[in-house]
């Protein structure tokens, strides 16, 4: 599915004549909502296209999220930095992790390591536990359910 919905967004492109990355993000949009419109005209589930619906649907929620914890830690960070009594608490936590794919565990480190506040350090070598440095760390437990409850289940959503 996500083949013929770059092929439909070439498409458009070759249709409007402009070789932009909007024009070709339009197309693309335009693709996968006349794909979604007509996924019943051949057959229902044939091709795995609801798994495809479901897993774009699932990383625009993703992107979404990561977001607004990117605005929420920048903000942080900036009244810190502006406020002369700084709170911070800064800690190493071990993070347990659920998922299993390298390449999620990638993910999840980087998208870690990108909000402001919070860096990973490592992984351990059997890749079942995170490093985590966090300047904001008022209860090591309460900081692990929120890396597990947020950026992890939403990556383990897209990875499964």
């Amino acid at each position: 599915m996500l083949l013929l919905n770059l092929l439909l967004a070439l498409a458009w492109v070759a249709l409007t004549g402009q070789l932009t990355p909007v024009n070709f993000g339009f197309g693309f949009v335009v693709g996968f909502l006349l794909l979604w419109l007509l996924r019943h005209a051949y057959g229902g589930q044939a091709y795995g296209e609801l798994s495809y619906f479901r897993k774009v649907w699932q990383i625009i929620k993703f992107i979404g999220f990561f977001i607004w914890q990117l605005l929420l830690s920048n903000l942080r960070v900036a009244y810190e930095v502006v406020t002369p009594p700084h709170t911070m608490r800064p800690a190493i936590v071990a993070v347990p992790l659920d998922v299993k794919h390298p390449a999620a565990v990638t993910l999840l480190a980087n998208l870690i390591t990108l909000t402001p506040g919070t860096l990973t350090l490592d992984v351990a070598p059997n890749g079942k536990t995170l490093y985590v440095h966090a300047m904001y760390v008022q209860d090591a437990d309460t900081f692990r359910r929120e890396i597990k409850e947020g950026f992890e289940c939403y990556i383990k959503e897209i990875f499964e």
